[in-house]
């Protein structure tokens, strides 16, 4: 019985500001969430879910394809408040562990928590088959014939693209109950260990995010041990990584293969909401376009920095001193602010609490997560944003893309539970346009041709990690999985996948030390959301056609902005980019986006004379 279900002893409190070299850096408070993992409030939640996913089924299974339109609506929502309280338990659980994975009391809560969560919802699983066992005929009259019911069209149909690649009750019921003790255990693996890992760099141990910060150091040969700390030890750890990697490949495989799935990409398509011809459209745009960006701008870096040959560990060398001096956590707060309010006040309202009611955990610690993402929980609550922030301008830069994340998911919240998650090819609209905002603003702000030369340079640069570098990591992942279904990989055949694409991607004017080939191993898509990369590559290429409507002057561009965001996942790409006059199915569309990063270029070439 429930009853028996016991929580430790255990206090997840870590909301006061934490001291560093910028400033008070801000960390999440919780409570909005839950007050404690133990506390009475979790307690009657994981009760009530239990008893109203219990509830749903009995009243529910097998009646779907008799219920009324007003019963098939009751039915919905009462889906969508089980969604909820689930939802709110796991945020709780998952933020709680990712502020610091090598806590064995979080790791435990968060396991506890998602076991419970997947024995509970196990009875809602006839739902989506038993919608897709409804005739066509059938739900397109149940949905005409109530206004209600009908706003949920988007979540029928993005179901009922499923239908196809169905199985059987049984096995839609095991792959659920499964779940736990497969891919979601193999990723609690590879996060944990990622989190441990320790580099030696000058005789000072260091976490992985701290080791990947010296890449960008202003002296070379700190960039160059930084570089070979994270070689010696991806290569110590590189079997453990091949065997999560295999084992997450084939048991993809297995399922899409069972499912009927015509590519590996397929099932992240479906998710996207994307057609494949489009996403096939975007890479095709990006690979041609590699000797006119990435190709052309690497070979100005090296002579920029008076080089004939560029390391990896000068890809990211900063070109200035101001890139790499501090930013003060305060300052960083007001250059993304006012970015956000010169655009629209409404934007910086909504960004404000996030700094102010400890809606942002930005402090390095040992055992958090590294990189940054937002959260954005449940409807009812609000998004939490998690950074690593480390005093650099491309820190401000990573706050101005997942407070865009925020501001969209508190948009769109309005929605519900069911209708507020938006694509991964939209999710990424309003933190790459953040971002963007944020660079014509300091840009904007710098009349010193040095200074504007080097902020106009290290913008190419993001630019060419979040289109080129995600599109080459998505090539690999298409590789790899392609190789995989001839049998299993070993750790020479997937370093030299990723150094097929490497060369391609970057350019000739590249030397890749010897270990460089071990870099595939941290990258967390790869393992968490198989091919979710390119929905960067999507967002980056889109938000550049969206402002370039937005500087022709359109006087309702910002109406329409925040009617996109509103509208979360109720809309596909085609309807949401329609008022702007912009379509995403047009092959010429992804060529506007990279003419602004080549037009960038132009523009740095020039400077040089």
């Amino acid at each position: 019985m429930f009853k028996s279900f016991q929580l430790p002893q255990i206090n997840f409190d870590s909301h006061d500001a934490a001291n560093s070299d910028y400033g008070d850096l801000p960390n999440w408070d919780l409570k909005d969430l839950y007050p404690s993992p133990d506390g009475d409030e979790i307690t009657k939640d994981l009760k009530s879910l239990q008893n109203n996913c219990n509830s749903f089924a009995s009243d529910y299974q097998g009646q779907l394809d008799g219920l009324t339109a007003e019963g098939l609506l009751n039915c919905i929502e009462r889906y969508e408040d089980i969604q909820n309280v689930a939802g709110r338990i796991m945020s709780y659980a998952g933020l709680s562990y990712y502020q610091d994975t090598s806590d064995a009391n979080r790791s435990k809560f968060m396991a506890d928590m998602q076991s419970k969560i997947t024995d509970f919802t196990t009875p809602l699983v006839f739902f989506s088959l038993e919608i897709n066992s409804i005739s066509d005929d059938q739900i397109h009259s149940l949905l005409n014939s109530n206004l209600k019911l009908s706003r949920y069209k988007p979540v029928i149909d993005n179901l009922r693209k499923m239908k196809p690649h169905q199985l059987s009750d049984e096995l839609e019921q095991f792959l659920h109950d499964q779940s736990v003790v497969g891919a979601a255990a193999w990723n609690r693996l590879f996060d944990e260990t990622m989190a441990s890992l320790q580099f030696n760099v000058d005789d000072e141990v260091l976490n992985l995010e701290a080791t990947l910060n010296l890449l960008s150091d202003t002296n070379r040969e700190i960039r160059e041990k930084g570089t070979r700390a994270l070689i010696t030890v991806f290569r110590e750890n590189i079997s453990l990584f091949s065997r999560i990697t295999n084992t997450l490949a084939k048991d993809k495989e297995v399922e899409d293969r069972w499912r009927k799935m015509p590519t590996p990409q397929f099932s992240r398509h479906l998710a996207n909401q994307v057609e494949p011809e489009v996403v096939e459209a975007l890479r095709d745009a990006v690979v041609a376009a590699y000797p006119k960006i990435s190709h052309r701008y690497y070979a100005l870096k090296a002579k920029w920095l008076g080089l004939d040959t560029l390391e990896v560990w000068d890809r990211n060398a900063p070109l200035d001193s101001d890139n790499s001096s501090d930013i003060q956590w305060e300052d960083a707060k007001k250059i993304v602010l006012d970015a956000y309010a010169d655009f629209s006040p409404k934007m910086a309202d909504i960004a404000e609490p996030f700094f102010t009611k400890g809606w942002i955990d930005a402090g390095v610690k040992p055992g958090k997560a590294p990189g940054a993402f937002a959260h954005p929980t449940v409807t009812n609550v609000h998004p939490y944003v998690m950074l690593n922030y480390m005093g650099k301008q491309r820190d401000v830069m990573t706050l101005a893309h997942e407070l865009g994340h925020g501001v969209h998911q508190v948009l769109a919240a309005s929605q519900g539970e069911l209708l507020s998650s938006t694509p991964l090819t939209l999710a990424e609209t309003a933190s790459v346009f953040g971002e963007m905002l944020t660079f014509r603003k300091m840009l904007e702000n710098t009349t010193d041709p040095v200074k504007r030369k080097h902020l106009l340079a290290n913008k190419v640069e993001d630019m060419i990690n979040t289109v080129v570098r995600q599109i080459a990591f998505y090539d690999f992942e298409c590789k790899l999985h392609a190789a995989r279904v001839n049998g299993e990989l070993t750790p020479d055949q997937i370093n030299e996948i990723w150094m097929s694409i490497q060369g391609e991607s970057l350019g000739p004017v590249f030397n890749f030390v010897e270990g460089y080939e071990t870099f595939w191993t941290y990258i967390p898509h790869f393992i968490h959301s198989p091919f979710y990369v390119y929905a960067y590559a999507f967002g980056d290429g889109l938000v550049n056609a969206l402002y370039a409507v937005y500087e022709e002057g359109d006087t309702d561009f910002q109406d329409k902005y925040f009617d996109m965001l509103s509208a979360g996942g109720s809309m596909h790409h085609k309807e949401l980019l329609a008022p702007f006059g912009l379509d995403a199915s047009d092959p010429k569309f992804w060529d506007k986006g990279l003419s602004l990063i080549s037009s960038m270029i132009d523009e740095l070439e020039t400077m040089e004379d």
